[in-house]
């Protein structure tokens, strides 16, 4: 009897069906609340400490600016612009992020005197010599990649989403991210990038996080160590500002040799 009557409601549309969730619908759901949450900021600049270490413990040390402007309906648009040491005095890096399309950077080097393009072929290299390869550096877009949830798994005392990512862009230098988001505030807290060989490679960490604006939360510290040769770098970020009028002019490749 009661099995007629929840049939009968179902087919009236009085009760909600209940749909399984694939694991790849799961990652997504995951990925795109975490991503709307972040949405609205417009623009923001911040100083940039970055430590480069070596295996064995020493260190360099080099102080950057950067600036960044949210781009409706595609990658946001970045420019960073280091101030010491006197060596990468000059230098700055422009990115220019998208959603489908391959994404565009430009770096200014004094000492050449000129701006070159880099390729993407060459996304995989490293960033200014740190462990941050230069697709690291791009913002993060949803189409780029594909998502399924492996698990919940608590870190840091933390309970966490586990989520695996592919690159559906070409010349990627990983063949999967594993991901793991709090459930509390949808943060990125820790990443393991896997090679080409599918070898864990690099692991980031996030930590460190404020809000801004009384809704967007940023980590001022990150940290990237490769795992295959015991370098690591740490950014440390101080001085953030929001909404401060940032427009596309203030993102040209051809004002990067004046950067300063």
């Amino acid at each position: 009897m009661y099995k007629g009557i929840v049939t009968m409601l179902l087919l009236v549309g009085l009760l909600p069906t209940v749909q399984a969730e694939t694991a790849a619908e799961k990652g997504l759901a995951i990925i795109t609340e975490s991503d709307n949450r972040d949405k609205g900021w417009v623009d923001s600049s911040a100083d940039l400490l970055m430590t480069l270490r070596n295996k064995k413990g020493g260190e360099s040390i080099r102080e950057m600016r950067i600036k960044s402007l949210e781009v409706e309906g595609d990658g946001d648009k970045s420019l960073t612009v280091f101030d010491q040491p006197r060596d990468v005095k000059g230098t700055a890096f422009l990115t220019y992020s998208h959603a489908l399309d391959a994404d565009e950077q430009w770096i200014f080097l004094p000492a050449l005197k000129r701006v070159k393009r880099i390729s993407s072929s060459n996304k995989s290299g490293p960033f200014m010599g740190s462990e941050f390869a230069y697709e690291d550096i791009s913002s993060f877009e949803i189409e780029k990649y594909s998502y399924v949830y492996l698990s919940d798994e608590v870190i840091d005392g933390m309970d966490c989403f586990v989520v695996e990512t592919k690159p559906l862009y070409k010349y990627s230098g990983y063949t999967k991210s594993i991901l793991w988001i709090d459930k509390a505030e949808y943060q990125l807290r820790k990443v393991d990038y896997f090679d080409r060989k599918n070898s864990l490679l690099k692991t980031q960490q996030f930590s460190d996080y404020q809000k801004f604006l009384d809704q967007y939360w940023r980590p001022l510290t990150m940290t990237m160590e490769n795992k295959q040769n015991g370098k690591s770098t740490e950014l440390k970020f101080s001085n953030y500002k929001f909404r401060t009028g940032l427009t596309d002019k203030d993102f040209e490749k051809n004002d990067l040799k004046r950067q300063r």
